[in-house]
């Protein structure tokens, strides 16, 4: 396709033809011509924004830039409503990947119930590979915010499902051929099949009804980012209990084979709350069908320590994700 912005013919036939997923707080939505959406939401409700590019993978990109923007509402206690996108093309483009893209974006749409409200799309000699941008439109009750800054001194630690499980998913499907050499085929397909876990808004609502105190999507620099940032942002101290973080044996022996740590690979659909009772939380996250588990507490001082056994070590700021490694 030529540079610059993506004829009108294909942008009806390629992109609106495929968002079906309709809201009704939008008034204004997704058309030629349009710059701006709008949204009625209610006197007391919040209205929450987030944005997220996709570039670490050319895989489900569709589906998981609009999963991650979901779940970066989620951690805010929000409900997801719409989404802006911003879609970056290569110059070897053409309409049957923008459907595909756009079908992809909208098959997690419709099992999220997020409409489509506009954004931009365009080719361009920058990128070799699409890549999405989203912005994140959300809602929330007044009184139900939650932060990633709410944690205080005696809150206990749930991580949620498991960790590593998106750099899991990924490595499998990049990394398939190779994979396949070393592992059974159920086993990599296994893994590959972890993004289906990747929402977190199931939990997020679960944790906002138990009475959660701060919530964080563990993404990049995986869990021990996240426990850093959760820490950072509330000014508390942490001990974790290294041998209690979730983690399946998937993530562990693909991260064994190719010398990745585990605790440092992105970790989308594992969140990370805080609450005065943890065991509370986990039993009504459990009741909700969400695997959780209590990992350790929020202490006075700045300390951030994984306790394994008699050793302790130290959280360190976070790190380049250990799945750029994978492409060096």
């Amino acid at each position: 396709m030529e540079i610059g912005k993506v004829p009108e013919a294909v942008l009806k036939r390629a992109v609106f033809r495929q968002i079906h997923t309709r809201r009704e707080e939008v008034l204004v939505g997704a058309g030629v011509g349009e710059d701006c959406a709008a949204l009625q939401l209610g006197p007391d409700e919040i209205f929450v924004l987030s944005t997220d590019p996709i570039t670490g993978t050319d895989k489900n990109t569709g589906e998981l830039a609009v999963q991650i923007t979901a779940n970066d509402l989620a951690s805010a206690g929000a409900e997801p409503v719409a989404l802006l996108l911003t879609v970056l093309l290569p110059v070897t483009a053409d309409e049957p990947m923008i459907r595909r893209l756009m079908q992809e974006v909208e098959t997690a749409c419709e099992k999220l119930h997020i409409q489509v409200v506009g954004g931009h799309t365009e080719v361009t000699a920058v990128v070799n590979q699409p890549v999405i941008s989203v912005t994140g439109i959300g809602k929330a009750k007044k009184g139900c915010l939650v932060t990633t800054g709410g944690a205080g001194v005696g809150d206990d630690v749930v991580a949620t499902k498991w960790i590593g499980i998106e750099g899991t998913s990924i490595i499998a499907r990049e990394k398939e051929q190779e994979l396949l050499e070393r592992f059974a085929a159920p086993f990599v397909e296994e893994a590959k099949n972890f993004d289906r876990f990747l929402s977190v808004v199931p939990d997020a609502a679960a944790a906002v009804k138990s009475g959660v105190t701060a919530m964080h999507d563990v993404t990049e620099g995986g869990i021990y980012g996240a426990l850093w940032e959760l820490a950072e942002a509330s000014g508390v101290g942490l001990e974790i209990e290294l041998k209690k973080i979730p983690v399946r044996q998937e993530t562990i022996e693909i991260c064994e084979y190719y010398r990745l740590n585990p605790y440092q690979l992105i970790s989308s659909g594992c969140m990370l709350m805080t609450a005065p009772d943890g065991r509370r939380l986990v039993r009504d996250l459990e009741k909700a069908g969400i695997h959780a588990a209590l990992i350790g507490r929020c202490v006075e001082g700045k300390a951030k320590k994984i306790l394994n056994g008699e050793d302790t070590a130290y959280l360190e700021r976070p790190k380049t994700d250990e799945l750029y490694k994978i492409y060096e």
